[in-house]
């Protein structure tokens, strides 16, 4: 389970390329040999070179070369000597696409592209396309880029494996910033590794009527997939419909997910719409994990356990170690964390362990069931859950959960959950947070260092990150089990 070994064996496609050189300037002639004291001057004339293996072609820096760099299953690297396609001299040189796709990798191998910036026309200014597409293809590495200017998503990866994706700033987009999607199912894309990237800004795709857009960063129909310090802020809000709406960050039918020190802020829906959360397990989700994150003040939930019918079953799933504050003031949910299956069948949703979380919320609750939220197996323990009156919504909407061993703490009364304002007479009403006839469930109040006032915008910065800190004569650091806060 949550095996990605071989995600990092792509990293051997960094080795040194032993292949020709070919260098593009604006001040070339596509007549030239293309070295660098006589460069070409176009993507055409690139387009109409057989690439070979160890191949590198070079772009100035600075200027700004017009059309689609297209690579096809006729040219491929090797393990040992990926083609590399970048940037030469100070900065990084421009792909304008206007409206297409600025880079198209179809059924291809052992690609390195690095350092450009691929540019669109814009969103809903004549773009039509993804900024880098991949299709089919094995074996590639991005790093070093910023996508912006595209329809749809800045990075789309379908049905590829062993990607690796680094330092990319996809922002003004969209339908999203990065999207993996494959075949239906969840093996044709897989061993996907993103890393360091941000996604900021994607607003939503403005001819999608009928589904979402507007999201940071979405894998779907894939497995072995690791996202790990990467940033998601302001995304989703000009999704042009009323309905399921855009996450910071999220997956659904996917397998063995990983999402880990993530940021996700400031997200948003359309106006009326639903989601605008921070990070979620959605539909169809299995083994997979959400954990080290910190989310505050997205529109919708910080933290989604979501289930939408029609989906395949979602099982063996873990949320831990993650803070939200402020979150899901706007949506639907009106808490920091949400429960919801609209399939209306627990055997379609089960499984679940959260634990070593903060659910911090001064203006709503912290949980909210919705009023589809039949479930089978959810555990809450070891959390800290506080909310501003009110600690559940949705209460007679439980069912099987179970809590163990949790502190809850109301900001206006100390204790309140479905209006009883203390935790023995709530214990003894539902029988939750309790074990052996004894009362394990915390109603202390946690004093935390710098509550409701989180102002990190990189995830860069969440290994600093002190505000949720327990004071040392805290009893709750001995008894809860809150990694991340020692």
């Amino acid at each position: 389970m949550f095996l990605l070994v071989t995600v990092l064996s792509l990293l051997s496609i960094n080795r040194f390329a032993i292949g020709r050189a070919y260098y593009i300037s604006l001040q070339g002639n596509d007549v030239n040999p293309g070295t660098k004291a006589a460069p070409f001057k176009t993507i055409d004339k690139i387009n109409n070179i057989r690439l070979n293996a160890g191949d590198t072609v070079y772009f100035q820096s600075g200027q700004t070369f017009k059309g689609t760099i297209e690579i096809d299953s006729v040219t491929t690297g090797n393990q040992s000597h990926p083609i590399v396609i970048r940037s030469y001299g100070k900065g990084i040189a421009t792909i304008d696409a206007d409206s297409a796709a600025a880079i198209s990798l179809y059924r291809t191998q052992y690609i390195a592209i690095r350092h450009l910036h691929l540019k669109g026309a814009g969103r809903k200014n004549g773009n039509t396309k993804s900024g880098l597409l991949m299709v089919g293809c094995n074996h590639i590495q991005v790093d070093s880029m910023e996508v912006s200017g595209f329809q749809k998503p800045g990075v789309l990866v379908f049905t590829s494996t062993e990607i690796i994706l680094r330092f990319i700033n996809a922002h003004d987009n969209g339908s999203a910033g990065i999207t993996i999607e494959g075949d239906l199912g969840k093996k044709n894309s897989k061993n996907i590794l993103i890393r360091y990237c941000r996604a900021e800004n994607n607003p939503g795709d403005p001819t999608n009527l009928t589904n979402h857009s507007g999201n940071g960063i979405v894998v779907g129909n894939c497995k072995n997939v690791l996202i790990d310090q990467c940033t998601a802020t302001n995304n989703g809000w000009d999704m042009p419909r009323i309905g399921n709406g855009p996450v910071g960050i999220w997956a659904y039918e996917a397998d063995s997910v990983i999402i880990q020190h993530c940021l996700s802020y400031r997200n948003k829906t359309s106006k009326g719409g639903a989601d605008g959360g921070g990070f979620d397990l959605d539909g169809g989700v299995t083994n997979s994990i959400i954990q080290y994150c910190v989310s505050y003040e997205n529109q919708g939930s910080g933290y989604c356990i979501f289930q939408y019918w029609g989906a395949s079953p979602w099982y063996h799933n873990i949320y831990r170690y993650n803070i939200s504050e402020n979150d899901g003031t706007v949506s639907d949910s009106q808490a920091g964390l949400y429960v919801w299956n609209s399939s209306d069948d627990e055997k379609q949703f089960y499984d679940c362990d959260v634990y070593g979380n903060i659910i911090y919320n001064s203006k709503v609750a912290a949980i909210c069931f919705s009023e589809k939220s039949e479930s089978k197996g959810i555990r809450f323990h070891d959390n800290i859950f506080v909310g501003r009156d009110s600690l559940i919504r949705g209460i007679d909407k439980i069912g099987d959960v179970k809590y163990q061993g949790n502190d809850w703490w109301s900001l206006k009364s100390g204790f309140n959950i479905d209006g009883i304002k203390q935790l023995k007479a709530w214990v003894t009403k539902t029988g939750k947070e309790m074990k052996d006839g004894q009362v394990i469930g915390l109603n202390v109040f946690p004093a935390f260092k710098n509550p409701g006032k989180i102002n990190i915008t990189s995830a860069s910065q969440i290994s600093s990150f002190t505000n949720y800190q327990l004071p040392k004569e805290s009893g709750l650091k001995d008894k809860l089990k809150l990694l991340q806060l020692k």
